[in-house]
């Protein structure tokens, strides 16, 4: 299966982050602060939405920061994304 998200919509695959603290600890899964950065995995067509016209920036592959909390997380073939509205990215890593 695949996600194809509607309107303004982008479905991102959060990048792992580290297990241990610089100092060697190893942290738990509950210590673990959710990561902000993400890869693109599929975009929205854009168009209007709420009566405004939205051109998506972002494209497939890029790395962005995201707004912490944001985006709805959907399970898919044992894979875990998140579904942000694009407003919810705040940056693209170049």
């Amino acid at each position: 299966m695949k996600l194809r998200p509607l309107g303004d919509k982008v479905v991102l695959k959060q990048l792992e982050t580290e297990e241990t603290t610089k100092s060697g600890i190893i942290l738990a899964g509950s210590a673990k602060e959710k990561p902000q950065q993400a890869q693109v995995v599929a975009v929205g067509p854009g168009g209007v939405v709420d009566g405004k016209e939205v051109a998506m920036q972002v494209k497939e592959g890029d790395l962005v920061i995201t707004q912490k909390y944001s985006g709805t997380e959907v399970k898919l073939d044992g894979e875990e994304y998140i579904v942000v509205k694009q407003s919810d990215i705040i940056a693209i890593v170049e």
